[in-house]
């Protein structure tokens, strides 16, 4: 039988894509890809691609973007970015604190949407 494997992409839609380029990679750091279809912006994350794109159909309801959907990036300091994105005023959803994947919090992005950061385990 035919299966999902697991996530492999990750994007997210925004009316402002150059606002998103520039939030992604000049606040929170990631990398823009040299290669990206016309009205996205994909950056070097890893294990899985994470994109910022121009809507594919018309959104207005702004209110809800994200609402059921749970978007978590590794880091490699909960606590430092955390401090980072508070030092250029990014709005945060909950501060840092422990969990079952070690030290996380959240951010909301300018265009409404929830990103969870966690600092990844170290390998020995």
């Amino acid at each position: 039988m035919p299966r999902l494997i697991g996530p492999d992409f990750i994007g997210i839609q925004t009316k402002d894509l150059d606002a998103a380029r520039s939030f992604y990679r000049d606040i929170v750091g990631l990398t823009p890809s040299a290669k990206a279809p016309p009205g996205a912006v994909v950056f070097e994350t890893h294990p899985i691609p994470f994109a910022v794109r121009t809507p594919i159909e018309d959104f207005d309801d702004t209110a809800k973007l994200g609402v059921g959907i749970a978007i978590w990036f590794g880091c490699d300091d909960a606590d430092e970015l955390h401090a980072h994105l508070c030092e250029r005023d990014v709005r945060i959803a909950f501060p840092p604190k422990d969990g079952p994947f070690g030290r996380y919090f959240a951010f909301v992005d300018p265009f409404g949407y929830t990103i969870t950061a966690h600092t990844l385990p170290t390998s020995d």
